[in-house]
């Protein structure tokens, strides 16, 4: 009988287990220490971050809206404050059918047809996911009636918001400013500036005038509420808080008396005017009509009244007195006079015979003076005192217009004056390489003599008109203009004025300036265009009328404003200080198609200077129980 051979080899077989039992065994153990370390990262490595994500899970950070700063005019008058007021509020995102829901609502709270379309215009601006304010101020009946029925309106809430008022409406409008609602575009600024954690919970901001410049002083730090919630979400108890800081208190320079007196004076015509105290910069009145009621645009402004507004032919939303730019017209003769005296192209005693017009050598066109027939023998004086055209052709022709640019450029003309308010308009004071630049022609004579009289390419704006204006009262010296006088600390009361800063000081010849003076004195007495004005004035005043063109007339014909549009006529300009000898206010005034300058602009200048001076208020004033303000005729700097 065969033995049987074997053909298994159990040594090896073991081996192979053996080997396989320790690689299973490694590949455990391997899975063990990768979790171990896991466990390790987690709980050691990691503990401070997941430590702080729990107790996010158990505590909530609710921001504290700090309570923005108030605006006050120079004399404590309240121009921007803040009240308390419950809103009814929708998360849109949270509100599946938002067209039904508003209807339904509109059964427990009254909604009119302009509270849904300031919120659909809310909606197109805001993401759907904050909150938007349906209706604001509700009374205390309608607050408990939708509390009743508050189970019905998911998504919807009644909150208790501190909102913003400007009790002068739209006298005081472009100065102010107002606030909004924060768009997309604000967001965007708040990140690039890394103020967005300042804004958490925040809902408006700042967006023209002084809200939007000294928004950083206004609105405060925010603080911080730490609660602890429940499973639920329910608040427990408050664990920290950083209470909110207050915006600091704003005091103006502005003289909310004298600015309700200038914005009467201009009744319905459209304008501007600039009032400063030329010996510090200081704003007293800035008018821009028509203005607007700035409460319009808090909670977000109705379609119908942005139409309204934005529509406008009179356009009542642009600042004229911070943006307008029209031709300074014969308000530019007083810094061309000093130019010629300065540069030694004039004399005192150098005269022309004026007939009425101008004419360059050669050529055959005219520039006529605004009085026909002329005004016979003119020196500097009279150029002045009778608004001579001819006088300042000849002289603009002699100057040449690198002489007008480079001197004038020193009075503020054509560049910003650094006012303490966003948005500023540089103006023009053109020059060759202007015109090559924005035109691609080069400069002609006949363009040196229009800026000559203020007009051709030359714009200006009221402000810096007044800005030129104060450095003649000054004899050369410029001062920073400014709207702000006072910050002070809402929670101490501490308060920090604001310095007054001189720009710089002309070197002006002092038998120059003087001579300027004078005439721009006899401009507002009798034989001067402005000598209506200056009747029976208990103080002596200096100033200049201007008539800007608004369209052009044809070679031969003349200009006559009965047949022209009322819109087409000439703008009607007067820059003026007082009192002469010791000037305490400086004016631009800028009616628009107001025709001359002594008939329109100069009477309103006189209404506000009297006030100013003497106290006097005018009948549209006491018609409209404008405060009295204290006399500034006997102070002195």
């Amino acid at each position: 009988m065969k033995h049987k051979v074997e053909i298994r080899n159990h040594p090896l077989e073991l081996h192979h287990f053996r080997v396989r039992l320790a690689i299973a065994a490694s590949f455990v153990l391997l899975l063990f220490l990768l979790l171990f370390t896991r466990f390790f990262y987690l709980q050691v490595a990691q503990r401070e971050h997941y430590h702080t994500l729990a107790e996010a899970n158990r505590i909530s950070i609710s921001p504290l809206i700090p309570n923005r700063g108030l605006i006050f005019d120079r004399n404590g008058e309240v121009l921007a404050q803040n009240y308390s007021a419950y809103t009814l509020e929708i998360i849109p995102s949270k509100v599946p059918n938002l067209e039904s829901t508003l209807d339904e609502l509109a059964t427990v709270v009254d909604i009119t047809p302009k509270d849904r379309q300031r919120f659909k215009k809310l909606m197109r601006e805001s993401k759907r996911f904050k909150s938007l304010p349906i209706r604001n101020r509700l009374t205390d009946v309608e607050v408990a009636r939708f509390a009743a029925n508050h189970y019905r309106f998911p998504g919807i809430e009644i909150r208790a918001r501190v909102l913003r008022q400007y009790p002068h409406k739209d006298i005081i409008s472009h100065v102010v400013g107002y606030i909004s609602r924060i768009n997309d575009k604000d967001l965007e600024k708040l990140e690039a500036s890394k103020e967005l954690d300042n804004y958490r919970g925040s809902h408006h901001i700042g967006k023209i005038g002084i809200e939007q410049s000294y928004e950083k002083a206004l609105h405060g730090v925010t603080g911080f509420e730490g609660i602890e919630t429940d499973a639920a979400g329910r608040s427990v108890r408050v664990l920290s808080r950083t209470s909110p800081i207050p915006g600091s208190n704003l005091i103006l320079s502005l003289d909310i008396g004298l600015q309700e007196v200038a914005d009467k004076a201009f009744g319905n015509r459209r304008g501007a005017l600039v009032a400063m105290d030329p010996t510090n910069g200081e704003i007293l009145a800035f008018v821009s009509k028509p203005g607007f009621d700035a409460n319009l645009f808090i909670g977000g402004i109705d379609q119908e009244n942005w139409d309204l507004l934005n529509n406008s032919i009179d356009r009542p939303l642009n600042n004229r007195a911070l943006r307008g730019v029209y031709p300074p017209g014969s308000t530019f003769k007083p810094f061309m006079a000093l130019a010629a005296l300065e540069l030694n192209k004039r004399t005192p005693e150098y005269m022309i015979n004026d007939i009425g017009y101008f004419t360059l050598p050669g050529v055959d066109r005219r520039y006529r003076d605004w009085k026909v027939g002329g005004h016979g023998r003119v020196d500097l004086r009279k150029s002045l005192v009778v608004s001579c055209d001819t006088y300042y052709y000849s002289l603009a022709n002699d100057l040449g217009i690198n002489n007008i640019y480079n001197f004038v450029s020193q009075f503020g003309l054509g560049k910003k004056t650094g006012i303490d308010i966003q948005g500023e308009a540089a103006g023009l004071l053109p020059s060759p390489e202007w015109k090559m630049n924005r035109h691609n022609k080069k400069w002609y004579t006949g363009d040196t003599i229009s800026v000559g009289i203020g007009q051709g390419y030359n714009l200006s704006t009221p402000l810096q008109l007044a800005f030129a204006t104060m450095i003649i009262a000054n004899k050369g010296k410029a001062f920073l203009p400014h709207m702000v006088k006072q910050i002070q600390n809402s929670q101490t009361g501490a308060t920090e004025t604001i310095p007054k800063r001189l720009l710089y000081s002309l070197d002006l010849k002092p038998e120059n300036i003087d001579l300027v003076h004078n005439a721009l004195v006899d401009v507002t007495r009798p034989g001067g265009t402005a000598a209506g004005v200056g009747t029976n004035a208990s103080y002596s005043f200096a100033g200049k009328t201007g008539t800007s063109q608004v369209i052009g007339t044809k070679q031969g014909e003349r200009y006559n404003e009965k047949l022209v549009q009322e819109r087409h006529r000439d703008h009607a300009l007067f820059i003026a200080y007082a009192p002469a000898e010791n000037p305490r206010i400086v004016l631009s005034v800028l009616v628009e198609n107001g025709g001359h300058g002594g008939a329109t602009a100069a009477p309103i200048a006189r209404q506000v200077m009297d006030y100013f001076l003497l106290g006097k208020l005018p009948e549209s004033a006491v018609a409209s129980n404008v405060k009295p303000i204290k006399a500034h005729l006997h102070e002195h700097p």
